[in-house]
């Protein structure tokens, strides 16, 4: 009995099911992948961050609402301020580190499957866009986009920090907006940090702490804590693409819109089963390249 149970422990490599040893859904589930790749897009991000500096973040630093969470708890913990600032990305690191060694999993990584992971998140994203492009898709000819127009595909909920200041308006970037090219890439910097960082809020960290909540607490059977537990996650990380909190202050980053929460809604779900079968890494890659995919699709086709 002790033997099938120490047996099942070892291949067991996601919360919902087993992957044969040494399979490639059971290597790219393990943390230490998620680390390893999610590393470029980690420095991608902070160096894409640093560096845009065009007509429409001149006077910004333009950092996703999730990331500013993690820099505002740890700043309330008691670092200062420039350590708060580098700090998020060695967070994600730490807590990977952390379940790759209660995994007690192997710690190598194939080169190889670099390639394969960036294929499959792509591929997973694709669902996404479909679904996107049906809840959006025009019943009337639209009017001239605007910079707020109502796009086919959601943009990342972003913050904007002035030079100089402690708090600042939670705005919405959106795809092919003034500055063309360089705006661009500014949407497709913010969209790669909401992958990683929306990710390990209202997936990795909010989930854990309802299922502790809905199961250790109050009681509730498994799958229901599981169930409620989505649910739940899922909801939030929809409203705070509308209402945000920040700096001690609710604030408003786009008008609220059925269709947009709905949308965002059930990708929080669809991200939620993700993170159970395929682990945090594919599903914060996946989350990275839907935004990639929707900034393009926005510019290229319906932004002009």
């Amino acid at each position: 009995m002790a033997g099938r149970k120490k047996n099942k422990q070892d291949y067991s490599t996601s919360q919902l099911l087993n992957y044969a040893s040494n399979s490639y859904l059971e290597r790219t589930s393990r943390p230490v992948y998620a680390i390893v790749f999610l590393l470029p897009f980690i420095v991608f991000y902070e160096i894409g961050t640093i560096l845009i500096n065009t007509d429409v973040l001149n006077r910004s630093q333009v950092r996703v609402v999730a990331f500013v969470w993690l820099q505002q708890l740890l700043q309330y913990l008691g670092t200062s301020s420039r350590i708060a600032w580098i700090a998020p990305p060695l967070v994600v690191i730490l807590i990977l580190i952390g379940l790759q060694l209660a995994s007690r999993k192997a710690w190598y990584f194939r080169a190889g499957d670099y390639i394969p992971m960036v294929v499959e998140c792509v591929l997973l994203a694709i669902p996404l866009i479909v679904l996107s492009l049906f809840f959006n898709r025009p019943v009337a000819a639209p009017p001239a986009p605007g910079p707020d127009s109502n796009a086919p595909v959601a943009a990342a909920c972003v913050a904007e920090e002035p030079a100089g200041a402690a708090a600042a308006p939670v705005v919405r970037l959106v795809a092919g907006s003034a500055a063309a090219s360089r705006s661009l890439m500014a949407n497709i910097v913010t969209g790669v940090g909401a992958g990683i960082y929306e990710e390990l809020v209202f997936r990795l960290i909010l989930i854990c702490l309802l299922m502790v909540f809905f199961q250790d607490l109050i009681g509730l059977s498994h799958s229901n804590a599981i169930v409620s537990s989505v649910l739940i996650s899922a909801a939030l990380f929809s409203a705070h693409h509308h209402i945000i909190f920040l700096d001690g202050q609710f604030g408003r980053s786009a008008a609220f819109n059925w269709t947009e929460f709905s949308f965002r809604t059930m990708a929080g779900v669809y991200f939620a089963a993700l993170f159970a079968l395929r682990g945090f890494g594919i599903t914060a890659g996946t989350h990275a390249f839907y935004d990639i995919i929707a900034t393009l699709i926005n510019a290229f086709f319906f932004d002009r």
